[in-house]
């Protein structure tokens, strides 16, 4: 590096999901995923909206493409439905499905951008939660068949690939504060969710190394959090401990330790044994991948508990209000602290010094390990000037301040590969529906119009010049 410039192979990217963008929820044979269902269930989703159309990338993939091509960007991180690949979740691939994403590959090959695939963005298979879905340690099998699928189709296209999109939040928003798809309030079943994921991660990762050439790269990618005690009292500190144990290395250690953390064994004691991790497991999950993805956002301010009758002001742990906590094993142990400093629309705190902390952490925990940030971005009110074109300062200022902190990591010695701003399109935001709008090209979510907001004009430039126009 030289003048703050990125490595030469730096993959500057753009990110999306499948369920925030495709729409087209009931064509091309795709079959209804747990987000259909909880998102048309009243109640689970701001004003009651659903993905049925989303920004119909379906039918508008070309267009985005061409989008794409203008941004200069060099990657496109997407993901593939597993519903629209197998909607049932079992048996052989539906032919449309892959279809689509066959001329989305070859799309993106011609436009000179690198297909990024992730196989898993929540979009679980309804039928296959019906079975019990990542509660049910049949659902990591069914999952690796439906990685294998996938890859014997793209193996000769797609170079990179991703398992998992934060399993925490498939795990235990999913199944323990129901914020999120399933919707279950079930603390043992968030638990054995986690373990049954990391072995569906592990099961895929050996159907796609079977699958694939040599050279493809396999990763998983994990919203890791930098969580910091409030204070240095001893009660602060247990506080971090544990949700830094039920977030972060609940992941971490299996993949790169081969063991669950001794800790969040005893944390957990009174919810389950662990009687669900099989001999086996743990050696199927630590396989070696050749990359770990980070989504990060903010970091988080963790305590003790207030004494009892004392006023605890809102929480502020980024995950959705819910009676019911995503932290078992801790759920009366451990408060969120609000942070001072600008907040996002999704009252997240913007300090990339959390980004930096939290990188230099894996890599010196974990490492080294060849590292990219899979999705960083914010949501803030746009409004459309009277041209209709959207000028959006304080996300290029926050898109600013995140990519130096990637370079503050580079610097630091933090093998770091690539960099994927969230989100391409405006889209779906999960619970939060329309309401919030990360991209950084504007949606008409009635016209389906596209407008590249002056902040994707902004990452043009810097993709351009290699992050040395920061």
């Amino acid at each position: 590096m030289s003048d703050g410039v990125f490595p030469e192979n730096f993959l500057w990217g753009a990110a999306t999901a499948a369920y925030q963008i495709e729409g087209a929820a009931a064509e091309g044979g795709r079959g209804p995923s747990i987000w259909d269902t909880f998102s048309r269930t009243p109640g689970k989703v701001l004003a009651g909206d659903t993905g049925d159309v989303a920004a119909d990338h379906y039918h508008r993939f070309r267009e985005d493409v061409a989008l794409m091509g203008k941004l200069g960007l060099g990657a496109y991180r997407f993901s593939t439905a597993w519903p629209r690949v197998q909607p049932a979740g079992r048996g052989p691939a539906n032919a449309e499905g892959l279809a689509f994403y066959d001329e989305l590959v070859d799309e993106l090959l011609g436009a000179g951008i690198e297909p990024v695939l992730t196989l898993y963005h929540w979009d679980l298979p309804q039928a296959v939660e019906d079975d019990g879905g990542w509660g049910a340690r049949d659902t990591a099998y069914r999952f690796a068949e439906y990685a294998r699928l996938v890859a014997e189709r793209f193996a000769d296209r797609v170079k990179q690939w991703t398992t998992l999109n934060e399993p925490f939040c498939s795990a235990f928003l999913g199944y323990a504060s129901g914020v999120h798809a399933p919707g279950r309030h079930e603390p043992e079943v968030a638990l054995r969710a986690a373990h049954h994921l990391l072995l569906g991660h592990g099961l895929a990762l050996r159907a796609l190394r079977e699958t694939l050439p040599a050279e493809a790269q396999v990763s998983i990618t994990l919203n890791a959090t930098e969580f910091r005690p409030l204070t240095d009292s001893p009660e602060d500190a247990d506080a971090q401990r544990r949700v830094d144990a039920i977030q972060n290395r609940v992941f971490l250690d299996p993949v790169f330790r081969g063991a669950y953390p001794e800790d969040l064994i005893r944390d957990t004691a009174a919810v389950t044994d662990w009687s669900f991790v099989e001999p086996g497991d743990l050696e199927l999950i630590s396989a070696k991948v050749d990359q770990l993805g980070i989504n990060f956002y903010n970091p988080s301010l963790v305590a003790a508990p207030l004494p009892p009758g004392a006023e605890a002001g809102p929480r502020d742990d980024g995950h959705g209000q819910s009676e019911y906590s995503p932290w078992v094993g801790s759920e009366g142990a451990v408060r969120f602290a609000r942070q001072d400093g600008e907040r996002t629309a999704m009252d997240w705190v913007v300090d990339p010094s959390g980004l930096v902390d939290l990188l230099l952490r894996i890599h010196n925990d974990y490492g080294p390990i060849p590292i990219a940030v899979t999705e960083n971005g914010a949501a803030f009110e746009d409004v459309p000037g009277p041209d209709g074109e959207v000028d959006d300062p304080r996300r290029i200022a926050y898109l600013q301040a995140h990519i130096a902190a990637v370079r503050d990591a580079l610097a630091a010695g933090v093998d770091m590969r690539g960099y994927f701003v969230w989100s391409l399109l405006d889209n779906f935001e999960w619970s939060y529906g329309y309401s919030k709008r990360f991209g950084i090209v504007r949606v008409d979510f009635a016209t389906g119009k596209r407008v590249v907001k002056a902040s994707g004009q902004w990452y043009r430039r810097i993709v351009e010049g290699n992050g040395s126009s920061l």
